[in-house]
This record gives C-alpha cells, structure tokens and sequence, in this order.
C-alpha cells in the first residue's frame, strides 16, 4: 500500500469513528440494594435464602441480631473466612446501615419442609420448645424467640422459615464450641444442654413449622430473659 493510500484510509477510519454514535455508560445505582450484590450471591436474590439449604435467609431479620452477627463474622467471634474477608474493611455504621436494609424487606416464605419425625418425637419436640426442661435449667424456646417463633425485636431472630440443615449446623456449631456470639453466650449455653438427638429432632420441627402469614419480629419480650444474653440490650435475670 502506497504512502497516499495508508493516509486514505487512516482518514476514512477517523471519519467513521467520529460519525459512530456515542455509547453510554452502563447506569449504576448508587443505593444499598446495589451495594448488598456481594451478600445476595450466597443468600440468595434480597436475601431470601440459598436453595442449598445452608446459607440462611437474611431478609426480614431484626435489625440487632443481624448487626451483631456482622460484627462477629468481622470480629473473629463467628469465624467463617468469606463472610470475614468481605466484612473486615467496614465500619460498625456501616453494617448496621447493611443490617438496617435487610430487616426492612418484607418478602413471602417458602413452604416448610416435611418433618419426618415420629409422633412421640414430635410431641417431645414441641414440649422443649414451648416449656423447656427445668430440671435441666433449660428454657424454651418460644421465651426468647416469641409465642410465633418469628424472633423478638430488635436482637432475637425467628426460627421458622429457615432450613433443617442450616439450623442443624448452628445448633450444632455452638455445641461444638465452633459458633460464638457475645458473651454470656446464651445460645452456647442452651446447645451444649441438648443431645445431639435432641438438636436433629428440633431442627427437623422448626424447618416443618409454617410460617404465620405477614410474619414479623415480636415487639418485645413476653416476660423477663430466662438467662442472661450478652447480644440481647434488654435487663435479664438468671433461671431461679
């Protein structure tokens, strides 16, 4: 190609890519739902929950609990190291302004999963968690995460809508001494009580509990805490 021929071309080129329509840049929405991408991967779209049954739904917590559960994957209480690696850069603000936006979104449940527990082990089941075990100094379930088992504001999270082998790993998990909250560590205190028996089974009636229709957090507690939690700003007392 001659000198005058390349000069031609070159010309036509610039031309063209001049005359080309102007591509806009993709749009970014600069709000917390954008933000949160990074969570809704693993927690499923909004936080409704993976279908692998592991990672929780996150949407419609208390605000508190789910604050505090950020700052323990962040703080090394809860070790997990993707949720520990995402988090370790932000600010107590900031996770509660993360915390915030998931409490707020009201989305529907999905249906619960069969029991498959026999009839006595459903009976025993359902006791533990309506009444307890005094003599074990055991409270119920339903005296910190309310009558509907759908959590008390702002700290205690609901234990309907969640899957079997999620709620079995965290019972499990706090047993084992794997999961720890703020100190006095209710939940480590309530796990390591129960057989592991006991945890299978009641992970199995909680995952087969419908969840009540417009479904939301207690506004307070019924009766005073049975025991004292570290992660719960309410006064407690110690079971008699």
């Amino acid at each position: 190609m001659t000198t005058a021929a390349r000069r031609l071309a070159t010309a036509v080129a610039v031309a063209l890519l001049g005359a080309a329509p102007a591509v806009p840049a993709a749009p970014f929405e600069d709000t917390m739902a954008q933000r949160v991408l990074a969570c809704t991967g693993c927690h499923g779209p909004e936080g409704r929950a993976a279908p692998d049954g592991y990672y929780p739904r996150i949407a419609g917590k208390p605000a508190g609990y789910l604050a505090n559960q950020l700052l323990n994957f962040r703080d090394g209480r809860r070790p997990y190291a993707l949720m520990s690696g995402l988090l370790a850069p932000l600010s107590d603000a900031y996770l509660r302004e993360i915390a915030g936006h998931f409490a707020a979104l009201e989305l529907p449940y999905p249906p619960p999963a069969a029991a498959g527990l026999s009839e006595s082990a459903q009976k025993a089941t359902a006791r533990l968690v309506g009444e307890g075990d005094a003599p074990r100094r055991l409270p119920a379930c339903t005296a910190c995460h309310g009558e509907a088992l759908t959590g008390t504001a702002p700290f205690v999270p609901g234990l309907v809508g969640l899957p079997r082998d999620y709620l079995n790993a965290q019972l499990g998990a706090w047993r084992a001494g794997k999961r720890v909250g703020q100190s006095p560590d209710c939940m480590a205190e309530v796990a390591r009580t129960l057989a592991a028996d006991e945890i299978a089974a009641l992970s199995s009636w909680l995952a087969a509990r419908p969840v009540p229709a417009n479904a939301k957090a207690a506004a307070s507690f019924a009766a005073p805490l049975p025991m004292e939690c570290g992660g719960v700003e309410t006064p407690a007392r110690k079971t008699p």
